[in-house]
């Protein structure tokens, strides 16, 4: 498995239509078949604070990702709205859910 977190601070005046923007790319990428899972959180202590967390069976499914329509499409828009430039850490999945991930 892939895993990517990606940290968000977006400005004040767009959290909103971040939000709204973020869940139509996340239920778009939820239909991809490289996709497990793809959950949007808000920081409790900063509502302008945001991590995009998701999963993909391979490296090769990520970058399958990345070349969709709707990732393209929010990527645009959104990229106005951000206070600093995002930050996208890339992750090996050792425990997922309720057991060893096999390597």
């Amino acid at each position: 498995m892939f895993v990517v977190c990606v940290t968000i601070h977006v400005k004040p005046q767009f959290r909103d239509k971040f939000i709204e923007a973020t869940y139509a790319n996340a239920a778009n990428t939820r239909k991809e078949n490289g996709n497990i899972r793809f959950d949007v959180l808000q920081c409790e202590d900063d509502d302008c604070r945001f991590m995009l967390y998701e999963v993909y069976h391979t490296r090769e499914d990520f970058a399958a990702h990345q070349q969709t329509a709707h990732y393209a499409t929010w990527k645009a828009t959104v990229a106005d709205w951000m206070a600093q430039p995002r930050q996208g850490i890339r992750h090996r999945a050792l425990f997922f859910g309720d057991g060893k991930v096999q390597q």
